[in-house]
């Protein structure tokens, strides 16, 4: 806190505010409070150590000061975020990373000069803004988790059926599918995610981080890496239900036993497993993306009204055209029983374990992954 009052008044109205805490006796607050010639008086060494360290007061402060104290800031890269309201204040709101101006009590200069003006004057607003921006970022992050994660499960997919020399996983028109319909709507839904409850609680990140992590990337593609086994794994083992084995199924082009091969000729029933395998999954991914962090027992979908409209109407265009004949017909597919659901849900539900794990373990290494 900057000000022009004496440092009696300006400890006062800092331990009233919450500036210095409330268990702070009046010497310690005195030690963290300064005024303006005082303070530029230490070494140049002493002053960046006395900003980094706490919170801090300056008093019987000069305009100019505020523009050097900004400055000093910026040299220890820091965001300063300067508020103010007169003709003097102007050089400072310039000078700083975001400059707020009053917006009832506050002058043109001031207002020209800032980047945000508080249009009721309520100091509340900037944490209001603060948490509005750190909440668009944290649903990024939801968005690229959500997009990544589902698209590396279906390049792995394919690719894997392709490497085990398996018949064909999915026909492109299936993969179209799943992008426009299943990805598109819960991806788009992710971005109203409500603020976590823990995001004021986090300290703020650098300037340089980068938004896609080395660590995020891993955690992604051992998601990713999970649905395009399951959605593989769903489909082989329709094959060895039926008593083939993966050897014969990796040489079913070589297949010389019309008996055995007549199971290669309609693969509706394998790839009406994997498709409905591999939307499940990925809507159960996206309900879990509420939070990049938090449990989903702690934030859960319901948060999001949007995301559960995003993934309920997927899934019954899914269910349409698996069952509507005239749609099963036209994507290849066949209807699904009782028993191919408990296959579907014994391969899906993990994802949300999964999940889990990996967000309990960010939060125990203390890192936004």
């Amino acid at each position: 806190m900057i000000t022009g009052d004496a440092k009696a008044t300006a400890v006062a109205i800092a331990k009233d505010v919450h500036i210095f805490h409330d268990q702070d006796n009046i010497s310690e607050a005195r030690t963290k409070a300064f005024e303006g010639r005082e303070f530029f008086a230490l070494p140049q060494e002493r002053q960046l150590e006395v900003l980094s360290y706490d919170n801090l007061v300056i008093c019987r402060a000069q305009p100019a000061d505020k523009q050097r104290l900004v400055k000093m800031l910026q040299s220890l890269d820091e965001i300063p975020a300067m508020t103010g309201d007169g003709v003097n204040d102007a050089p400072a709101l310039q000078q700083a990373s975001i400059g707020i101006a009053m917006g009832i009590s506050g002058t043109d200069v001031a207002k020209e000069a800032s980047d945000m003006v508080l249009v009721d004057d309520n100091f509340s607003s900037i944490v209001d803004a603060v948490e509005e921006g750190r909440c668009i970022y944290a649903n990024m992050q939801a968005f690229i988790n959500f997009l990544v994660t589902c698209n590396i499960g279906e390049v792995i997919g394919v690719f894997l059926a392709t490497l085990l020399g398996f018949p064909q996983l999915l026909t492109p028109l299936h993969l179209l599918w799943v992008n426009l319909v299943t990805d598109g709507p819960p991806a788009t839904a992710l971005g109203f995610n409500p603020p976590d409850p823990e995001l004021m609680n986090r300290k703020p990140r650098p300037t340089s981080a980068e938004i896609l992590t080395p660590a995020l990337l891993l955690r992604y593609s051992t998601a990713g890496l999970y649905i395009g086994i399951a959605t593989v794994g769903i489909y082989a083992s329709y094959f060895v239900d039926h008593g083939i084995s993966l050897q014969d199924l990796s040489s079913w082009s070589t297949c010389a036993e019309p008996s055995s091969c007549s199971i290669y000729t309609d693969l509706a029933a394998p790839q009406t497993l994997a498709l409905t395998t591999l939307v499940t999954i990925e809507l159960l991914k996206a309900l879990c993306t509420v939070s990049v962090d938090s449990s989903i027992l702690k934030v859960g979908p319901q948060k999001n009204p949007w995301l559960l409209l995003g993934v309920a109407v997927p899934f019954m265009l899914n269910l349409a055209i698996i069952y509507i004949p005239a749609l099963e017909n036209s994507f290849g597919l066949v209807p699904l029983n009782g028993n191919d659901w408990l296959n579907v849900l014994m391969w899906s539900l993990p994802i949300i374990l999964i999940d889990e794990v990996q967000k309990f373990a960010a939060r125990k290494k203390n890192v936004t992954w």
